[in-house]
């Protein structure tokens, strides 16, 4: 009896762990699934009572919110919080080990000062008894926010280390946060550039990207004598944008996409199609990887999701191995200019820009930048003489039989949207339906009930990782307005930037240097407010900023040393690190050409504008 009763305890222990994992996995999966059916049924609602229904547009922003936290909470959980892989290039053994231990206590501590923030926050809105509609109250869905925070603040410190007194060391994090956050004026008139630099060597090492935007944010704040609840305040206010509720919805249509086999048609179609060109099955990756990037948004999802398909057809028709590693790595960005692409929407929101007008701008410059990528395939055709398919006209039109509906996708989101029946918001959620039933439903490449809770639970964990630096970034972008940075920027522009011309090819250069350094979510919402106003002083239209914004950051996925399309190649296809570099050194320059184009000719960004009667 006492030899079985560890064991069973153990088993009990491993069953509750099941239990909570799965349950908590649930709740983001049904606040996604609430998220989809509200704009649905207002869609339907609409037309019959003229007010639609009452309170859904608010309901959905803050289950975005839910929804946003949640996620972050089981990326930490699984490891897939957004990092600077950085940390990659020390040695594996001791030296590797403390590193870890050390981001990992800087990072629980941010989690933690970030935890006791939004908890003043949601004991504010208890007190103010704010309702969202129909009676619920406000800090209902704000409690997400300290749950969440506390659990990433555990995560960390619980994978700090396989050992014990790894964690134990990271575990001194939450008391040091609680000291910080719970401490009025604790930090006031003190010398605050050292423990933003402390968390700046944290992000090196590894800790989360949040950790970074959150950390200064509250640091700073807290050295002028506010209280960090301020960060809180903020990050609630990126839940009034009635465009961020679109970036989970399309992003669950690019994963319920990726979860049948549309990637397996959609090869087809270019092949059959085009693949009697030289490089033509070149010309197919580079078409894919645009096509998905555009609805996952995230390029490593591209690379990931289609890597395992892509790199062994273009081996088998004949391309070398160095071309072939460096087209999918470039490709893995691509699209990120095509409507409707998560950053378009993000810059939309920070620059206050109309979405539509950004989705129609961005259609030359993609085309550019595809066509580039695809011509130095055909050049590559050209000169090994790699495999080509004979075209063959039954093939072509069994192959686009096959992928209609897939093929069908772009016209129904812009005949959705641009019809005025539906908002961006109804237009993604409209999007994600169509996909759904397109892939369990006509197709039937997977079982409704697995599929989409395979497809629901990816999409959250990969949103979570994004709106989680969104939110902090809305913090620390706060405060730079607060002191003035915008302006002191204009200021030193004006003073020192002689022409328009050489003001876009030092935006070019530091765009890039950004690029490098940053991921396209946080730089969206730290540098756009920055670089709008100066803009503005030297005349350039904000779509045409906006595209040349995106493409550069697009270009920084490319760009070593810590380009994140180049770690997410080498993991991907097993290659060395500085095999990939050299891989994408000659895409890196020919797509640098695309964006140099794309800077100094607004015409291929304005112009289908223009003719439409829109600027």
């Amino acid at each position: 009896m006492s030899d079985s009763a560890p064991v069973e305890t153990a088993g009990s222990h491993t069953r509750l762990v099941r239990v909570l994992r799965g349950g908590e996995e649930l709740v983001a999966n049904l606040a996604l699934a609430a998220m989809v059916l509200l704009p649905l049924a207002e869609i339907v609602v609409r037309p019959v009572f003229s007010g639609g229904i009452p309170g859904s547009i608010s309901f959905v922003q803050h289950l975005t919110l839910c929804v946003g936290f949640l996620g972050a909470a089981l990326a930490a959980r699984e490891g897939k919080l957004i990092a600077l892989a950085t940390a990659t290039f020390l040695p594996a053994g001791g030296t590797r080990q403390a590193t870890e231990v050390f981001a990992a206590f800087v990072g629980t501590a941010v989690s933690t000062i970030l935890a006791t923030a939004a908890y003043a926050f949601m004991r504010l809105e208890l007190e103010d008894g704010t309702t969202i509609a129909a009676g619920v109250p406000v800090w209902v869905a704000l409690a997400v926010l300290p749950a969440s925070f506390a659990a990433i603040a555990l995560r960390l410190t619980w994978r700090a280390s396989e050992g014990w007194g790894g964690r134990a060391v990271a575990a001194v994090g939450i008391l040091v946060g609680l000291w910080l956050g719970l401490t009025d004026g604790i930090l006031e008139a003190a010398p605050i550039w050292p423990l933003i630099l402390l968390v700046l060597a944290a992000a090196v090492l590894g800790a989360p990207i949040f950790t970074i935007l959150g950390g200064a944010a509250v640091l700073l704040y807290m050295g002028d004598g506010d209280l960090p609840v301020i960060v809180a305040i903020e990050t609630y206010s990126l839940n009034t944008s009635p465009y961020l509720p679109a970036i989970p919805l399309f992003t669950l249509a690019g994963f319920v996409l990726a979860e049948g086999n549309a990637s397996e048609r959609l090869l087809r179609v270019f092949r059959a199609g085009v693949g009697w060109i030289p490089g033509g099955t070149a010309i197919v990756c580079v078409g894919l990887c645009a096509f998905f990037t555009v609805f996952t948004g995230g390029s490593g999802v591209t690379i990931l999701a289609l890597g395992g398909l892509l790199f062994p057809a273009l081996l088998k028709d004949g391309y070398r191995e160095r071309f072939s590693l460096g087209l999918l790595t470039a490709s893995g960005s691509l699209g990120l200019l095509f409507p409707p692409a998560m950053p378009l929407i993000l810059y939309a929101i920070v620059a206050r820009v109309a979405p539509d007008d950004l989705f129609v701008a961005g259609i030359g410059p993609g085309i550019l930048l595809v066509g580039l990528t695809a011509a130095w395939g055909v050049r590559e055709g050209l000169s090994t003489g790699a495999g080509r398919h004979r075209f063959r006209g039954a093939e072509l039109r069994s192959a686009l039989w096959e992928a209609k509906w897939e093929l069908s996708i772009p016209f129904v989101v812009l005949g959705v949207l641009y019809s005025g029946f539906a908002t961006l918001v109804e237009t993604a959620a409209f999007t994600a339906l169509y996909a759904a039933i397109i892939q369990g439903g006509i197709h039937r490449d997977f079982s409704l009930g697995r599929g989409l809770h395979s497809a629901f639970s990816e999409c959250v964990v990969l949103v979570g990782g994004v709106l989680i630096i969104l939110g902090v970034a809305v913090g620390f972008t706060a405060y730079l307005n607060d002191a003035d940075v915008p302006y002191l920027i204009v200021e030193w522009a004006q003073e020192n930037v002689g022409s328009r011309l050489a003001f876009l090819l030092g935006l070019n250069l530091f765009l890039l240097l950004v690029g490098c350094v940053m991921d396209i979510f946080s730089a969206t919402f730290v540098v756009v407010p920055l670089i709008v106003p100066v803009a503005e002083q030297f005349g350039i239209n904000p779509l045409h900023l906006g595209i040349i914004f995106i493409a550069n950051l697009e270009l920084g996925f490319l760009t070593p040393p810590v380009g994140l399309n180049l770690f997410l190649a080498s993991y991907r296809f097993d290659r060395p690190l500085l095999e990939v570099y050299r891989a994408s050194l000659p895409l890196l320059a020919i797509l640098g050409f695309g964006v140099l184009v794309i800077t100094y000719v607004p015409w291929l960004t304005l112009g289908l504008l223009e003719w439409l009667g829109r600027v």
